[in-house]
This record gives structure tokens, sequence and C-alpha cells, in this order.
């Protein structure tokens, strides 16, 4: 067998496979491939003619490009094709199946597929995702190329090399593809989310299940709250609390706010108790309210200790924790100051932080309204805003971030439910 080059298979789908004697025994209908290391090889040609389908194996060809395809065997040689789960047939399993561009951060359809000659043998080595293969599988590929030149917007090649592609589940003839749990853990969460809205719910369930348990608590709070619900419900309740467990208290409140409340309380009696208690205590307060923005992580510290110490406290308790602005002095519970960060690296270490702290406390009670909260921040140019009770003890804190929201709300920002 003779393999020219480098063949898109839109351009042999319908092609005429010619005998010895150049009679035509059928046309191109599929192409079968088996598994290999690191791309999959041809196995033989599916062709059609009469309404019967026939199989004829790679070894048999002897001529393969884009221009002619001969075989050794004539149409009386040829087997009836009999599917197997062994052989993929890329017209039917992987043209038109969705995929991960973990470049673009989204999800692409898979619009043709490449075949080049490795080791004597055709593999699929990359598969088209860009607007070159759909004017190829319409058979204007030249005249669409001219016509893109003519207006000064080329058409490149959008290739996805088959290497980081990988079969998400085990049955070939129900595959849909993706990039390998490596390469997505690597791929921002708010690129994670943006591709997971752009699958089926189907898909998304393959997805998600593939990522780390890091990655798959950061991705889920940046999705819609019906798509967070779907995941969740349809995991594993173990692999769900585990999930949920990694998220910051305050967004996993938000998850387990918008599941039903059987499968919440089910999911919070499965969590260690001190996060599942750090999650009731956020679902007590009103969405809109001060106490249903706080987050209840903070850095606390009592007053009789050095800088220094503050300091030694610092490093270690920094790396838990998913926002830490300011250190705030507490005495029991009740919130006497506050430092800055700035104000450990310029103080002498030997002194009290009690000596040093700010005193000047800007507070808000937690059922002070989101406006109230916003104001705040922005007039005293605050980075996080701490959330009181009556008798002064520190409930949580406002960041930031959490302000940005409510000025540019992400998806995922809902309503809350009291539990």
């Amino acid at each position: 067998m003779t393999l020219i080059g480098e063949v898109f298979v839109a351009d042999v789908l319908g092609k005429a496979v010619l005998d010895p004697l150049g009679e035509e025994i059928g046309k191109v209908r599929d192409i079968a491939v088996e598994g290999g290391s690191p791309f999959p090889r041809a196995a033989g040609l599916v062709l059609e003619k009469k309404k019967k389908t026939w199989f004829l194996p790679w070894s048999d060809l002897n001529i393969f490009n884009r221009r002619i395809i001969s075989s050794r065997k004539r149409e009386s040689d040829l087997s009836e094709f009999q599917p197997s789960h062994e052989l993929l047939l890329i017209r039917n399993d992987i043209l038109d199946k969705q995929i991960v561009d973990i470049n673009g951060a989204k999800v692409v359809r898979v619009n043709d597929v490449k075949l080049t000659e490795e080791g004597g043998a055709a593999c699929v080595t990359d598969v088209d995702v860009g607007v070159r293969g759909i004017l190829r599988r319409l058979g204007v590929e030249r005249r669409g190329d001219a016509f893109f030149e003519a207006i000064r917007h080329p058409l490149r090649h959008q290739l996805i090399s088959w290497e980081f592609i990988q079969p998400l589940e085990t049955k070939l003839d129900r595959l849909t593809l993706s990039v390998s749990r490596d390469a997505l853990s690597r791929i921002h969460p708010a690129d994670i989310a943006q591709i997971i809205s752009g699958m089926s719910p189907d898909e998304r369930k393959g997805f998600f299940e593939k990522l780390d348990l890091e990655t798959a608590a950061e991705a889920l709070h940046e999705l819609e709250p019906e798509v967070q619900a779907d995941l969740i419900t349809d995991m594993d309740k173990e692999q769900a609390a585990d999930v949920i467990e990694r998220m910051p208290p305050d967004e996993a409140a938000d998850v387990i706010a918008d599941l039903p409340a059987e499968k919440a309380q089910e999911l919070l009696g499965l969590m260690e108790k001190e996060e599942a208690e750090d999650i009731h205590e956020l679902l007590a307060h009103e969405e809109d309210t001060a106490g249903g923005l706080m987050i209840n992580e903070y850095l606390a510290y009592p007053p009789g200790i050095t800088v220094g110490e503050a300091m030694e406290r610092f490093r270690k308790d920094a790396t838990e924790l998913e926002a830490y602005y300011y250190i705030y002095v507490v005495e029991g519970e009740k919130l006497l100051g506050v430092l800055g960060l700035r104000d450990l690296l310029l103080e002498d270490p030997g002194r009290p932080i009690s000596e040093v702290m700010h005193k000047k406390l800007i507070t808000v009670p937690a059922d002070a309204g989101q406006e109230t909260v916003a104001e705040l921040i922005s007039k005293y140019n605050l980075l996080a805003l701490p959330v009181v009770d009556e008798e002064s003890c520190l409930l949580g804190v406002v960041t930031v971030d959490d302000v940005v929201d409510l000025l540019l709300p992400p998806a995922s920002r809902k309503k809350r439910r009291k539990m």
C-alpha cells in the first residue's frame, strides 16, 4: 500500500475505489481505525455499493491518496462489513463530535480528520476544528480559500493533535473526546466552566468526572446554578461531598442552597463537621445582606502576641485561606482592631499587635444591605469589610471581589434559600 503525503478524510469520502483492472468496486463510505500509540492506525475502508457495505483491509490497498484509491482485490473478493467495538469509524464516530480546545478554552466540533503516513502505516494524527474543515466537507475549500484571501483574512489551519485527545467513554461507538486530566488542571476554572457550559448534559457529566477534586471544586462555582445542581446530583454522593468540601464555605453554601433540601442535608452529613457548620452558618443569612455575602474564613489573632509571632502564624495560616487581606485582632470573638500586611512588614517584630493595630474600625452588621456594603468598601478603599454582631463579635468578612460581583454579577450568583 502506498500512502502519498497527508490526506484529509473529507477529500476521500465518496471517492471510487478501483480494482487491479480499473473497475469500480465501491465508494468510500468510512475509514476504520484501531488503537495505536500514540495515534490510531487505519485498519481498512468501509465501501458502499448497491446499498451494501463491504470491508477492504488496509493491507489490500495498492494506492491511497486524494486523487486515486486502488485495491489489490476485486469486488468478488470483498467480505461484508461487520461493525466491531474494536474499530473506530472516522465518519461515524469522530466527525462532528465535540472536543475541548485547551488553547481556546472552549468546546469545538471535529470538522475533518487528517491521516498521515507514520512508520509505513496510515494514522489519525490530527483533527481539523476550523472553517477549512467545513469548506472541505462541502467541497468548496479552494473557492473559500480564494474568497478569504481576497478579503485579506486568509484561512489558517486549525488542527488539534490526536495525542492530546482521549476518549471519555470506553465504548468506541459512543466516543466523546476530551483532553487529559493533567491538561485540564492547567486551565483556569472560569475557562473550564465555559467549556462545560458548551457541552450537552451527558457530556458534562463525563467531563466533570474526569477533573481532579481540586479542579472540580474551583470550576463548580463558576457554573450556572442549574448546571451545578445537575452535576452534583448525578455524582456519587461521597465524591460530591468531597468536591463541595474543597470549596470556600461561601461558594459551597451557594451550591448547597440550590440543591433539593434532602440532597443538601445528605451531602452536609457526609462532610467534616467543621466545614458543614460553616456552611450552615452562611445559609442562615439572607442573600442580599452582608451576612449573605461574607466568608467566615479569615485570619484572627489574640492581642497579646507580638508582630513577629503574628508573622510566623501568618506564613502558616495563609496557605489554607482563599483571601487574606487583613489580620483581625480579636479577644474571645470580639473584634478589637485590624492589621494590614504592610504593618507586619514595617513594625518592630517585638511589639505586641495590640499596640500597632488600627482601632478605628469600619464594620457592618450582618443584616446590612449589599448596597451599604458596596458603599463602605468603596468609600474607605477597603479590601475586606468585617461583619459583626450587636456585641462587636466578628462573624465574617466581605471581600472586595464580592463587591465586584455585585457590580458585574457572574452567572453563578443566585438566590439562596434558608435551611
